[in-house]
């Protein structure tokens, strides 16, 4: 259970009966600082640790066996979870934290289709879900909000959700979305040329020519952030807006614990180029977000400055919170609210 939470202080306690466990760790990225390993006593397992400068907080516990074996897995003695990026987590929302009053409100589930653009460039085809409001034609034109990574925004940020309360409360702009999925995540994201010509010359065109669109406003969150950036710098024409959140702009001086990544030294490359000078000279609003413990942070400040030093009107949100899609959700209002109702 969760036994106390209060302005410093947050204790974990984890009953362990029959003796099952030989050792308990904390994991977590939410900026929590000393030891993290549980401390056993007649009770079972316990540990207290300052409490971390965000609003909500998600967690794992390291769970040891006598026999040597682990298990990372949600807190049994905590029923809140969170579904995020790499499964299920357990949650502790802070007191002060409220979830964003569009969840409850009144939304119409909207027009969608799911379709795949065969990609040259990529040897693989391109997946697609569009959404419109209920009773949008589809030569109506309406801004297009490309999403990296769409299915998941949906299903873990609930984005479509979003944008039907938003245009259903008369607070967004009608707005269709075109929510591309993955496909080879980590290589197509990863400033990679043979991605950024498949999404320019291949999805956009398909998608433009079936549905009527004005404005195009391009999305994503750490390597899909990266990649609609990316996307800018070969094809400045491509996107109108950008709305990129704890966006993975690596650089050697701020991100070596990430070399071991496969496509670090093409990203390190690309964001070395843009902090260079190699930005279009066709400027476009760019929102940031960004969790306040986020190793991403100093990364999101660099490139904010390189925008702002090359006439972008950029702006960086730090938010209460770390690298997850719940942290993101909760930035859609009123951050990309502002941005989408700037594009008339």
């Amino acid at each position: 259970m969760i036994s106390a939470i209060d302005s410093a202080l947050v204790t974990f306690r984890l009953g362990d009966p029959e003796h099952k466990l030989s050792g308990v760790r904390l994991r977590q990225d939410a900026g929590v600082t000393g030891a993290l390993d549980f401390r056993h006593d007649a009770r079972g397992w316990e540990l207290t640790v300052s409490r971390p400068p965000v609003a909500r907080m998600e967690y794992l516990l390291e769970l040891r066996r006598a026999d040597g074996s682990t298990e990372l897995a949600p807190d049994p003695a905590n029923p809140m979870r969170v579904e995020g990026a790499f499964g299920q987590k357990s949650v502790l929302q802070f007191p002060g934290y409220c979830a964003p009053a569009w969840l409850s409100a009144r939304a119409e589930p909207g027009v969608s289709g799911d379709a795949e653009f065969p990609a040259r460039s990529l040897g693989a085809a391109i997946s697609v879900r569009t959404w419109a409001p209920a009773g949008t034609r589809d030569d109506e034109p309406l801004p297009l909000l490309v999403v990296h990574d769409g299915p998941e925004y949906d299903a873990l940020a609930s984005l479509t959700r979003y944008l039907a309360a938003g245009v259903g409360g008369g607070w967004l702009p009608r707005v269709r979305a075109a929510l591309v999925g993955p496909g080879l995540r980590d290589r197509w994201y990863s400033a990679n040329p043979n991605y950024a010509r498949a999404l320019r010359n291949a999805v956009i065109p398909a998608v433009t020519g079936r549905l009527a669109t004005t404005a195009r406003v391009g999305m994503g969150a750490s390597l899909g952030a990266l990649a609609m950036l990316h996307i800018h710098c070969r094809y400045p024409g491509a996107f109108d807006a950008l709305f990129l959140q704890s966006g993975s702009f690596f650089t050697a001086s701020l991100d070596s614990q990430e070399r071991r990544f496969a496509q670090y030294r093409r990203i390190v490359s690309f964001v070395a180029s843009v902090h260079a000078g190699g930005l279009p000279k066709r400027v476009v609003p760019v929102t940031l977000t960004c969790g306040a413990v986020e190793e991403n942070l100093a990364n999101n400040r660099l490139m904010t400055r390189t925008l702002h030093e090359h006439g972008y009107r950029a702006v960086l949100h730090e938010v209460p919170d770390a690298h997850n899609y719940t942290a993101w959700r909760d930035a859609f209002d009123p951050h990309l609210t502002r941005l989408l109702g700037g594009l008339g």
